[in-house]
Parts: structure tokens; C-alpha cells; sequence
């Protein structure tokens, strides 16, 4: 069962949503692209429907409402620490199925990854619902069909946008009493995508060959990589930081701890005392990213931590292509184990 829903009823809807929900969503900011005369698309608190941009893909991922660029652990003096009192409202993020199973890999490196889950994520992570955008063609650079990250049943709302109006579906009973009164109801149930112009090998292997660790692939990268860390931060499913005491300039004993986003590609990320420093090529890093990516997280999940969203090579300004890598990766896989 689902709602026909108009334009006007949508902005209701939201109106309504938005006295306990901060209500996030792909919006447009004109003039702020990474070229000259484009616009920049990222998740930001929304009005009414003409604010969704829901026909193209966002430039940045919903990552950074449950898991923030910046977030403050707590307060420390000389005697004492408090952690910062959490907000009290919670967030409705419009977002496609690809995101929604991009923040449960999220999930499982900071709630699953060990005995002990992360609490501050936990306390962010809990004041999060979802309301699925259906996408049913994708975009140019998209592969989530390839990585089983097309479909997804983890969403409180779903919704068809299209201009002027929405259909709509509602699975949490908790979010009935936004439903503006009078709306004819209809059957809908969202769809999914089920092919992609883009198809994406994945390397089908128990055990890593050796040799793919030191082989000439990764060095095309040693020099095509500039270690900028779009593809990192732009990326839904990145969850790497590093942690730092910010202290204050009126009390030098009295300060801040803060965690912060960091990535595998960017210098300094792999620095250690003593002057040691891992992966220091860019080649390096990239074979570190892709395994990570496709190999050792389902090695021990189950599962491949890209979800194919194609932000990587969106934001690349190289024009590295991370679908290509992964196909070249196959390739040489197949190369390697036959030589062995």
C-alpha cells in the first residue's frame, strides 16, 4: 500500500517530519562545483520537494551526518572530562539504496568490528532514519548491480519522486501520523535497479595470490595519483580518522579531543613514531584501497565493502577510474594464479 502523493502534500508531509526530524537530502548549491560555472550537489537540510535533487548523483555521500568530518569526544580540564551533550533531535536523510547499504558497512566497522562498539557513532547512529530514494536506471559511473548493493530493505519511508508529486510507502508505523489526511492511496512498491551501464568482475578468490601484492599494476598509479583523498572522502563506506587534543589558547591545560576525518592515500596517514612510515608510494596506497575494498573486508564480513556508488571516479580529478581498476584487478589475478 502506498500514497499518491502531490506536491503540496509532499511539502506537508515534510512540514509535518520536520517538528522532530531534522530532514536531510541531495541538495543543490549553484556556482560551488569543482569546475567553472557547475554546481556542487551534497546532503543538506531541505524544505520542500523542489529542494531534493533526485535526477542526478550527489557529488558528496550522506556519510557525514552519522559520521561527521569533525566530531568533538569530549571536553577535558586539568581535574576532569565530559563528553558534549548530544543533540536531542534525530535525522531523516533521503538517500538510495546504494548509500543506505553503504552506512550499514559503516555499521559493521564501528558497532561490529571487535568486542566493543564505538559509542560515539552508536549515539549518532541511533537517531538516524531512512527514507529510500527509488532508482531504478542509475548514472554513467554507477556499479552497485556488480556489487549487490542495488537492493536494500533497510528503510523506514520509501519514495518515487518525480516532478511535482511522489508516491510514497511507509514501513515504520511510526511515521503514519505524518501522512497528510485524504491522500488516495495506491499500490506501490519501490523497484530497484538491475543493470548498470557499467559491469564490474571482482576478483573470486578464498586466498589473495602473493604476487598480486608487488605486481607492475599498481605501479601506473605511483604517478597518476596525486594523494588528494577525494575518492576517500567522497566515499560512502571510508571509515579511517585520526584522532587529536585540541587545546585552548586561555587555558593551555584545558582543551578538546577530536576525531577527524583521514584516508589511506593522503601523506601522513601510515606515519609512526620513529620516523617509519608504511605505504609510502601512491601506487601503494591505491593496492591497499582496492584490496581493503573488494577483498579483505568480505574476506571477514562476508561481503564487499565498495557498494559501487562511482563517486570515486566522479570526484577523481586524475580521472582514475576505480570500476576499471577493480576489471584490471580481476584480470591479473587470473594472470597471476595461472603463473603459479
Amino acid at each position: 500500500m502506498g500514497w499518491n502523493l502531490s506536491g503540496s502534500d509532499f511539502n506537508d508531509l515534510i512540514a509535518k517530519v520536520k517538528a522532530d526530524y531534522t530532514v536531510l537530502a541531495p541538495k543543490r548549491f549553484i556556482g560551488r562545483g569543482r569546475f567553472s560555472e557547475t554546481d556542487l550537489i551534497r546532503y543538506d537540510e531541505i524544505e520542500t520537494l523542489d529542494d531534493i535533487v533526485w535526477d542526478e548523483k550527489s557529488n558528496f555521500s550522506p556519510k557525514e551526518v552519522v559520521f561527521p568530518i569533525t566530531q568533538t569526544l569530549f571536553h577535558f580540564t586539568e581535574k576532569a572530562f565530559s563528553e558534549p551533550e548530544p543533540d536531542e533531535k534525530a535525522f531523516l536523510i533521503f538517500l538510495r539504496p546504494c548509500d543506505i547499504n553503504g552506512i550499514r558497512r559503516l555499521d559493521t566497522i564501528y558497532l561490529k568490528n571487535g568486542s566493543q562498539s564505538d559509542a560515539y557513532y552508536a549515539r549518532l547512529r541511533q537517531r538516524v532514519r531512512f527514507a529510500m530514494i527509488e532508482c531504478t536506471e542509475g548514472f554513467d559511473t554507477c556499479f552497485c548491480v556488480s556489487m549487490k548493493s542495488n537492493v536494500t530493505a533497510d528503510y523506514d519511508m520509501a519514495v518515487r519522486l518525480r516532478r511535482g508529486g511522489a508516491l510514497l510507502e511507509v514501513k515504520n508505523d511510526a511515521f503514519m501520523k505524518y501522512v497528510p489526511p485524504g491522500i488516495p492511496q495506491v499500490d506501490f512498491t519501490p523497484a530497484f535497479i538491475q543493470e548498470n551501464k557499467i559491469q564490474v568482475t571482482v576478483p573470486d578468490v578464498d586466498e589473495m595470490p602473493v604476487g598480486i601484492y608487488t605486481h607492475e599494476m599498481w605501479n601506473e598509479y605511483k604517478s597518476r595519483c596525486i594523494a588528494c583523498g577525494r575518492c576517500n572522502t567522497t566515499c560512502i563506506t571510508c571509515s579511517c580518522h585520526t584522532t587529536s587534543d585540541i587545546y585552548y589558547d586561555d587555558n593551555q591545560l584545558v582543551g578538546e579531543r577530536r576525531r577527524t576525518w583521514a584516508c589511506c592515500h593522503i601523506d601522513g596517514f601510515t606515519d609512526m613514531a620513529g620516523g617509519i612510515a608504511f605505504r609510502k608510494d601512491n601506487g601503494a596506497r591505491m593496492r591497499f584501497k582496492v584490496l581493503h575494498k573488494v577483498y579483505d573486508y568480505k574476506k571477514r564480513f562476508g561481503e564487499h565493502m565498495c557498494v559501487g556508488c562511482g563517486r570515486c571516479d566522479d570526484n577523481c580529478p586524475e580521472y582514475i577510474s576505480y570500476s576499471g581498476c577493480i576489471n584490471k584487478l580481476s584480470r591479473t589475478v587470473a594472470e597471476v594464479r595461472h603463473a603459479e
